[in-house]
């Protein structure tokens, strides 16, 4: 049971949770926050009956909110700073929402979006979700997603196994979502429910019917990525309907937010300024350290049995505060104290707070291999917002964060500096523990590589269309040995399920969104390969071997490796001496 502000409730029975996540869509990208070209009338329409926190912050992209969403932490302390080049894995060491939830004997579903490692112990169904209905990597269509997935009619992971679907992305993953609750439902289990949508991420597709809207209107500068947003609309009008026609909104709280600032709601200027589109007079978008890259929508409606009045609260607030606002509603104790966001049941059941009037938050954007100091950070304390150590800004007299008022308060600038640098030691500490993907797990005897999770000192080959143009790059992967013994090693151009020779014609599908940065080397035959283990302590090192091509589809090594972290770098060789890492390896646990 939980306390409302009016009476204790006296039913003993545990609230279910769905926790709704889009991807990319802005505080800006909502009709009920003033957007002109929009319509989003049924999340306008959860608003109005939620409690909304109007000063509520993601971090700046994907896989950094999720881990902090998912643990309480902020995304650096948990290795998880970056969305590609092995920084985007959830470290084991912190539990997650859904172990919490799975132990307390609540059924844990996750339906679209999980971004935060594709292989185990770093996998959804190893993190505390009972159902999984996902798809690979950080998008549909990214290197570790099923070949050529385009959104519709695709191949998604139902508890680890690729199936076909029918329909659009968000259709599904709603549609499944629904299903799991219904027949939990009907079971009489408390469930959590993690709906998160892949959309409006780019490539922008979507049912043209939700597109047709917003075309032929100048101000609106994507209206793909509109409609995207309206079709998710759709889906949030469906699931509340069936909620409240089934009676389990009675017993349910509902949570709608967002990842990141909008990606393609607005365009701006150089100094982060819109120029088109809509975003909230904020400045700046997804990545930036600015308002507009990191203040989300938060909307949490209660059942109306609570008596909870809808309204907003300005109060700082964070995506870290979810799990433990969440576990201490249902009177669940956090397995780690030693997490960054806090409880803020007091103010959704009380409307205030006191260790919330003077609280400091962090945010940055880092996506290098090795954070840095002050790198895209913002220190925020109520309105105020110290940027990259030189920059304040006062957000209730300067929303669009024009004016530079440093010089005007140093003792404040000076306050945010120092919890910045305290904060800053506790979090280089923990950025130093890596996150390994494990190999020879007696359950997981066969285990599939992606180069999107090559650590790197530049962006890995992140999507399909950067495999068919044959990206030139390369990187290591950090493994943990859970079994000494013998492994095949096979190396692959094309990702094993195609069963291609490495060396035929492209695939058809979709090009990589927004082009293809990188060289290419297409065309040209690749004829030999080799690979590379390198232990910190140099044991068990193996240098360089050298194979051909087994039938012309893979390059395959065996190998003896003892227990322990190591690290694996391959290289695939043209005729003409071009060196590329494999993009595929599988790493196969043969025995003893």
């Amino acid at each position: 049971t939980i306390t409302s502000c009016n009476e204790e409730s006296t039913d003993p029975s545990p609230y279910n949770i769905i926790l709704i996540m889009t991807d990319d869509q802005g505080y800006g990208d909502l009709s009920s926050h003033g957007n002109p070209h929009l319509k989003t009338p049924h999340i306008d329409a959860l608003a109005s009956e939620s409690i909304r926190l109007t000063n509520y912050h993601a971090a700046t992209t994907c896989s950094p909110t999720r881990a902090g969403l998912m643990t309480g932490v902020h995304c650096n302390r948990t290795g998880t700073w970056h969305t590609i080049i092995g920084r985007s894995f959830l470290s084991t060491r912190f539990p997650t929402i859904a172990e919490h939830l799975s132990e307390a004997g609540f059924e844990t579903g996750i339906f679209g979006k999980w971004h935060l490692g594709d292989n185990y112990p770093h996998r959804p169904q190893d993190r505390g979700f009972t159902k999984t209905v996902i798809h690979g990597g950080g998008g549909v269509g990214q290197t570790p997603d099923y070949w050529n997935n385009d959104y519709f009619d695709d191949v998604y992971q139902f508890n680890g196994e690729w199936k076909q679907t029918e329909g659009f992305c968000t259709d599904v993953w709603f549609d499944e979502a629904l299903k799991f609750v219904d027949q939990k439902s009907a079971e009489t289990e408390p469930y959590f429910c993690y709906i998160s949508t892949n959309a409006p991420h780019g490539p922008h597709h979507a049912p043209q019917a939700s597109i047709d809207p917003y075309l032929n209107n100048y101000e609106i500068v994507s209206p793909n990525f509109n409609g995207q947003i309206a079709n998710i609309d759709d889906n949030v009008g469906k699931l509340m309907a069936q909620l409240k026609s089934s009676g389990q909104l009675e017993n349910t709280i509902v949570i709608f937010t967002t990842d990141n600032g909008t990606a393609s709601g607005a365009l701006l200027d150089n100094d982060g300024q819109v120029t088109k589109g809509y975003n909230y007079k904020m400045r700046g978008k997804k990545v930036s350290e600015y308002e507009g890259g990191h203040k989300v929508p938060m909307f949490i409606r209660f059942p109306d049995k609570l008596n909870i009045k809808p309204q907003a609260f300005n109060q700082l607030t964070t995506h870290t505060d979810v799990m433990p606002t969440v576990l201490d509603i249902l009177n669940i104790p956090l397995q780690y104290e030693d997490i960054d966001g806090r409880s803020i049941k007091p103010l959704l059941l009380e409307g205030t707070q006191e260790d919330l009037e003077e609280r400091i938050v962090i945010v940055d954007t880092q996506r290098d291999k090795e954070i840095k100091k002050w790198k895209r950070s913002c220190i925020m304390q109520d309105q105020w917002r110290l940027i990259n150590q030189n920059e304040l800004y006062d957000l209730s007299t300067d929303p669009s964060q024009l004016n530079n008022v440093i010089e005007d308060h140093p003792d404040l600038a000076k306050t945010l500096t120092d919890a910045y640098e305290t904060w800053w030691t506790k979090v280089e500490q923990d950025s130093k523990l890596e996150n390994p993907i494990v190999i020879g797990h007696p359950d997981h005897k066969e285990v599939l590589l992606t180069c999107h999770d090559w650590l790197s000192e530049s962006n890995s080959p992140w999507h399909q269309g950067h495999i068919r143009s044959g990206l030139i790059n390369n990187g290591f992967w950090k493994l943990q040995v859970q079994e000494p013994g013998n492994y095949k090693i096979r190396l692959h151009r094309w990702p094993p399920s195609l069963d291609k020779r490495m060396n035929e014609d492209t695939p058809e599908g979709n090009p990589v969104s927004g082009g293809n940065p990188y060289k290419v080397g297409v065309g040209v035959p690749i004829t030999a390969a080799s690979i590379a283990f390198h232990r910190a302590d140099n044991s068990n090192t193996i240098f360089k071997r050298i194979a051909e091509s087994v039938d012309g589809k893979y390059f395959e090594f065996e190998v003896s490796l003892i227990q322990g972290d190591t690290e694996l770098t391959t290289e695939m060789i043209t005729e003409d001496e071009e060196v590329r890492g494999a993009y595929f390896v599988e790493i196969i646990s043969i025995g003893a």
